[in-house]
């Protein structure tokens, strides 16, 4: 029975050590299916969205929200490291190791104090092992704390930081082009006729897309970072993009179409990636349709107004397949992590997010 616990105590300590391998140090998305982390999330965001939900305010709804993916990695390092603790534990317990303090074996609560302050490198000596085993497997465990908690220091926050900035940096950018939050037309509409910025602009959101893609299928919990106002959100601006692009592809005149097909490859793989990694249930999503013929109809007075012209005919049928190949996507994407998508225009004067002060008032124009 002894042994049976310390081959138990080994897999607990292998299955954590395996996980947080794959989650701080791989740079490759994980297809198994079994992991601790996924289970990890799945069980805490499906409480936390579920008290989310019965919050009206929606200031207090999305600071709530954006809680969860700071604390939620805070957890689940804790959850390792207590689970290579007990593992060791385990084994210590069931290897009978005999110990300064007993004469025999020892409670586990005992081997449980000695294998948390041996994987924190306390370095107490008040409980220390007699055999040569288990003062091997001390060594083993403190070179293994040690490592764990330089990674967890020097290696995760860093590359958290860089890659939530970096995506970030490309929303609020987004704010003064395409409004707040992003839509389709208000970005057709405010860049007019100049179509050599409009597919720059596109340019660099195909690899902004591409970005994305790597790094939230390397690190899944950035998903749940938020953005720093309640109007942007990285999901709301990829949308947006995608609905230019089909916009474009499907019936401007004279527009950027070859970079509008390329952004459009990439976000939709984007999305369609991200809502098999979070979303993965293939029911429909019963939501109200975006954009319906009365406001398609509204959408092409708006651009004509601006001087851009859409097709007539067979390009509102192109248009719908087009739609049809990412709103199922995001629109599970969005019930999943609780970010509302935009619309295709501005449907109240709702002003930038630039152009207000922090006290809510309109900065003066210059």
């Amino acid at each position: 029975m002894t042994y049976i616990i310390a081959v138990l105590g080994f897999v607990v300590l292998s299955l954590a050590l395996w996980d947080s391998f794959e989650v701080i140090i791989s740079p490759r998305r994980v297809t198994h299916r079994f992991r601790f982390s996924r289970a990890f999330y799945r069980s805490s965001w499906r409480l936390w969205s579920a008290v989310a939900r019965s919050i009206a305010d929606k200031d207090r709804h999305e600071s709530y929200l954006s809680i969860f993916g700071p604390l939620s990695l805070v957890m689940l390092l804790g959850v390792w490291a207590i689970a290579m603790v007990a593992g060791f534990a385990m084994m210590h317990w069931g290897l009978e190791t005999p110990l300064n303090v007993a004469p025999g074996i020892a409670p586990f609560s005992t081997y449980l104090y000695m294998s948390g302050t041996t994987f924190f490198t306390l370095g107490l000596g008040d409980v220390t092992p007699l055999g040569a085993s288990g003062r091997a497997l001390v060594v083993v465990e403190a070179g293994m704390g040690f490592g764990f908690l330089a990674a967890v220091i020097s290696y995760l926050p860093a590359i958290l930081y860089q890659a939530f900035s970096r995506r970030e940096v490309t929303i609020s950018l987004l704010d003064a082009r395409a409004g707040s939050p992003p839509t389709a037309g208000e970005l057709l509409r405010r860049h007019g006729n100049d179509i050599r910025e409009l597919g720059q602009l596109l340019y660099d959101w195909e690899h902004w897309s591409a970005e994305l893609l790597e790094t939230h299928l390397s690190y899944p919990v950035l998903a749940y970072f938020r953005s720093q106002h309640t109007n942007q959100s990285w999901l709301a601006a990829l949308t947006a993009i995608l609905d230019t692009c089909a916009l474009i592809i499907a019936g401007v005149h004279d527009g950027p179409t070859r970079q509008a097909q390329l952004t459009f490859a990439m976000a939709r793989h984007a999305v369609a990636d991200l809502a098999h990694i979070f979303a993965r249930s293939r029911q429909p999503v019963l939501v109200p349709d975006r954009l319906p013929a009365a406001s398609l109809s509204a959408l092409r007075d708006i651009l004509g107004k601006a001087g851009i012209a859409l097709k007539d005919g067979a390009a509102e049928q192109k248009l719908r397949d087009l739609r049809q190949m990412y709103e199922p996507h995001v629109q599970r994407l969005s019930k999943h992590l609780l970010m509302s998508l935009p619309p295709w225009f501005p449907v109240t004067g709702t002003p930038d997010i630039w152009q207000i002060t922090a006290w809510g008032r309109l900065s003066p124009r210059r």
